[in-house]
């Protein structure tokens, strides 16, 4: 007898798991039977897991964090089995400003202080010309881009609330806003920084793997009733989507896997762009510039789908950072607590203690991260310094 799920996700490649463990069939294998529901926000998927629509979703890191807090929306305990994704992002910008921040750049195009200080003198230059403040997009208020973009700015010294605007847009609408000229640059997950690189409307800046070097990026979240009342089924969908991700993994089934993925009931992309993510080789230019980082985007290996309630941590921190919330070590337990390397660890039957490690984050400036120390973390900060 199988069981039935319904999980929802966003058409990006870091779904990638959870597309090919169905269609692999590593979800049979385990008993399963998965039926994977395509949206095109965020606050959709959240909705319908928050009220039961979805059994499990692909979704960003904190939201899950967010929603067991009460953050922006109704309080739900949700707990993540899994991680999808680490790191996977890319800060894309238009042509015209990668040509104002690169006749204002002191030092290396690929240095993110070196990037967020030009930025800061391209902004301040417009507010004397009194032109309007340049507009960045982001996927949701609870995501590690918005988190990215943010963290690169004030590392310049802008203020991310006051000197430009961020506004939210679903990943597969940000190409088509820079193309028209409404935001002037984004950070959102692949492929959307690649399309816009192939229809010569912008420029990959920074891989998100710039900013920080291993930074949690979508989870497999679950609804905490349910994983309590499903504790089999719950460690099958495990087993089966680290499966699949360790089979993405593999390089000689990587083709296989971007024609899959290149389906317009999944992502709706040329397989070559899907591909070249997969390998971690990406055009950041119109004329062609290919650069390639193998970190770009981890699904299994170093430990990738292990759930480190250190990365939650530092997003509760960055909740705390930009005003989403204040600081309470009550909630910041809470937090933590979503993450759940127990839940991971028991679907291989393995002890939690002995096998999983936190590791940094790893952030380009500013103090290492340790959620024992988030007082002193923010009066290292200049901008967004949390205090509520």
């Amino acid at each position: 007898m199988t069981t039935p799920l319904q999980i929802g996700f966003i058409p990006l490649i870091d779904a990638a798991a959870l597309i090919v463990a169905v269609e692999k069939g590593f979800v049979q294998a385990e008993g399963l039977e998965v039926s994977l529901v395509r949206e095109v926000s965020w606050s959709n998927v959240r909705d319908k897991l928050n009220i039961g629509l979805f059994d499990a979703a692909h979704i960003l890191a904190p939201v899950p964090i967010a929603s067991s807090l009460g953050l922006g929306h109704v309080k739900v305990p949700i707990v993540v089995p899994l991680t999808l994704s680490l790191n996977g992002n890319a800060i894309t910008v238009s042509p015209a400003l990668y040509a104002e921040i690169m006749t204002e750049i002191d030092g290396e195009a690929l240095d993110p202080m070196a990037t967020a200080r030009a930025l800061s003198r391209v902004v301040a230059t417009r507010r004397r010309n009194g032109g309007e403040p340049l507009t960045f997009g982001m996927t949701f208020p609870f995501s590690t881009q918005n988190y990215q973009l943010r963290f690169w700015m004030a590392a310049g010294g802008i203020d991310p609330d006051e000197d430009v605007r961020l506004v939210v847009l679903p990943p597969p609408f940000m190409v088509d806003s820079i193309a028209g000229g409404q935001i002037d640059g984004f950070c959102v997950g692949a492929p959307w920084n690649s399309i816009a690189v192939d229809r010569g409307v912008g420029r990959i800046l920074h891989f998100g793997s710039d900013i920080m070097q291993r930074a949690a990026e979508k989870v497999l979240a679950i609804r905490q009733p349910w994983a309590e009342k499903n504790q089999q089924a719950l460690a099958a969908l495990v087993r089966a989507v680290f499966g699949a991700a360790q089979f993405i993994e593999t390089p000689g089934n990587r083709n296989d896997v971007a024609r899959i993925l290149a389906r317009g009931e999944y992502i709706g992309v040329d397989a070559e762009v899907i591909l070249r993510t997969l390998q971690g080789r990406l055009k950041i230019a119109p004329d062609g510039t290919i650069r390639e980082d193998d970190r770009y985007m981890l699904l299994a290996r170093e430990e990738a789908s292990a759930p480190d309630p250190i990365q939650a941590a530092w997003l509760y921190a960055q909740m705390v950072r930009w005003r989403q919330t204040s600081l309470s070590p009550k909630a910041l337990t809470a937090a933590q607590s979503v993450f759940r390397p127990d839940l991971y660890e028991a679907a291989f039957g393995r002890d939690t203690q002995r096998q999983t490690a936190s590791r940094a984050i790893g952030a380009f400036t500013g103090p290492v991260f340790d959620p024992e120390q988030i007082a002193a973390y923010f009066a290292a900060l200049q901008i967004g310094d949390g205090k509520l």
